[in-house]
């Protein structure tokens, strides 16, 4: 492969992973700002729903091929599609009614790579150096600093709220699904195993949307309403996820990872725009050492 063409790939790869932490960060956004439209799990459902219809002419021929060693990786499969689909996102969207958008995702990413990093290291038996260790003390002390607003008086005052408890739900359960994508079985295809797990978790969802849409408002189907529907399920899911892989395949997960770090800086700002939510000093305080905690956590040497 020539300098030129390596370049070239690299350049796509740093769009790819770009696109993605763009389309991903705007969900904390829309967790806050649908949360009185449309109840959380029948949100959940509608995306993944839209998901799965959207994937499935794709990935049918690759989940038909693979479905033998589906069948054989049926619990792996359940938790995958339990943790990655049906759990992650609906928690997000509880959280929504409770949490304004910037602490949301402020917390979510902070958290989520801890419990990665612990469960890796627990169940993967993957060495946490230095850094790993040093990444994390500082995402927790950007949370504190947010948490607090500079005060040591409200941090020993402080209790978990309701949304903060409900997003620390979802980084675990996506913590969870990240731990298994690792071992996924041999012969499933990257589109195999979304067609499955998008399927999967759409149907583990539908009974659960069911009964709250029996019990909740009825749901106002807008064209705003629809629009987010179409965004979530092909933007945030399907493109996304796509897009994500391939940043993946020509720049590398760890490099990756890193863009992941632009989110709360992205989601900030959209929660001020669309949202009208104040960002003030202690969210920029905040955000900037969580991002160097996660950017020294990431780094190899």
């Amino acid at each position: 492969m020539n300098t030129e063409h390596q370049k070239k790939n690299i350049y796509l790869g740093f769009l790819f992973a770009l696109i993605t932490v763009v389309i991903w960060s705007g969900n904390y956004v829309i967790a806050r700002g649908i949360a009185q439209q449309v109840p959380p799990i029948s949100l959940a459902f509608f995306r993944w729903g839209t998901a799965t219809l959207v994937i499935l002419p794709l990935g049918f021929k690759k989940m038909f091929a693979e479905i033998k060693i589906a069948a054989s990786n049926k619990t792996y499969f359940f938790f995958s599609a339990l943790t990655g689909v049906s759990l992650f996102n609906t928690f997000i969207y509880v959280a929504g009614h409770y949490s304004t958008a910037i602490n949301l995702v402020l917390l979510a990413t902070t958290a989520s790579p801890i419990f990665i990093t612990v469960l890796a290291a627990f169940f993967l038996k993957e060495a946490i150096n230095s850094f790993r260790i040093a990444g994390m003390v500082l995402c927790v002390a950007g949370i504190l600093i947010l948490i607090s607003k500079g005060s040591l008086h409200k941090l020993e005052e402080f209790r978990f709220s309701t949304g903060d408890l409900w997003i620390l739900a979802s980084a675990l359960a996506f913590a969870v699904y990240n731990i298994l994508v690792r071992k996924k079985p041999e012969g499933i295809s990257p589109t195999g195993f979304l067609t499955i797990v998008f399927s999967l978790g759409s149907l583990m969802l539908l009974p659960f949307s069911i009964w709250e849409i029996h019990y909740s408002p009825p749901i106002h189907f807008t064209t705003n309403i629809i629009i987010t529907f179409l965004y979530l399920g092909i933007g945030n899911s399907v493109i996304g996820f796509f897009c994500w892989n391939a940043a993946i395949a020509r720049i590398g997960a760890g490099r990756t990872s890193l863009f992941g770090n632009l989110m709360p800086v992205l989601a900030s700002v959209e929660a001020v725009i669309f949202l009208g939510e104040e960002f003030t000093t202690f969210h920029l305080i905040s955000g900037m050492i969580v991002l160097s905690g996660l950017v020294i956590a990431n780094l190899k040497h």
